[in-house]
């Protein structure tokens, strides 16, 4: 996989297909394989005639991992993303961030807008800014010594993640206590341009997308029926709308 430096941070990514750039940006404890090319994003994306950018995010997949919290702000990941895009001359994208990745988007949509066409925020509604998703318990489940030692329910579903994923859970947990501050009211009514919500109906992680979607000017919310937090990141459905939103684009 083809890299580039951030100042110390290598970040490993992938540039594929040939057309209107769209940058894929992964959720907490995912990698750009796990979240984009397995579910089938990618192939899906570069059929459609898009050029397809995706990068490991800091401490995950095969980017430099970091164990200070302080290293995994959102906006400090957010300038490895416009920082990859400087790297591949991309001036303005299309971007997609599920979960974490969604957090990030959004903080580009506020405070560098002009580097985004559209926003398609995944698996992310009202808790950019009421929180509520992975906290503490999923830290010290990551730190654990082992999955049998933990027992609270959402440290399991993670800590199982990323054991699964073979990630540096050290780094993980470093990461998910940097990296969860939320967005203001005022600050996420002040996004423009296009945005998409799309949001599993089961998900108990994302927050409401309609309730955020009132607070986003002209935004979309997409339903994705009957999917939780990690199962709705391949559903057709979600393909579907999000290809059709960016035909709309257009």
């Amino acid at each position: 996989m083809p890299s580039f430096h951030h100042g110390s941070v290598e970040i490993s990514y992938i540039d594929e297909g040939e057309g209107d750039p769209i940058v894929l940006v992964h959720g907490f404890a995912s990698t750009k394989n796990v979240n984009w090319i397995y579910p089938g994003w990618v192939s899906a994306l570069t059929k459609d005639g898009r050029r397809v950018v995706a990068l490991d995010n800091r401490g995950h997949g095969e980017s430099t991992k970091l164990y200070d919290p302080a290293q995994y702000s959102i906006a400090i990941m957010a300038s490895d993303v416009l920082a990859l895009m400087d790297h591949l001359k991309i001036a303005r994208a299309d971007m997609m961030g599920y979960s974490m990745g969604g957090r990030i988007t959004a903080f580009i949509a506020r405070h560098s807008g002009e580097r985004q066409r559209s926003a398609i925020l995944g698996g992310i509604g009202m808790g950019i800014i009421e929180g509520g998703g992975p906290g503490e318990d999923v830290a010290r489940a990551l730190e654990a010594p082992s999955l049998d030692d933990v027992t609270d329910p959402r440290g399991r579903t993670f800590r199982a993640f990323a054991d699964q994923t073979h990630s540096d859970r050290k780094a993980l947990a470093a990461c998910l206590r940097g990296s969860r501050q939320l967005m203001s009211r005022e600050d996420v009514a002040a996004i423009h341009g296009p945005v998409l919500i799309a949001v599993g109906t089961k998900d108990d992680v994302a927050g409401s997308a309609q309730r955020l979607g009132e607070i986003i000017a002209g935004s979309e919310v997409l339903d994705i029926p009957d999917r939780d937090h990690m199962r709705a990141v391949g559903d057709r459905v979600y393909k579907d709308g999000v290809l059709g939103f960016l035909g709309r684009r257009k």
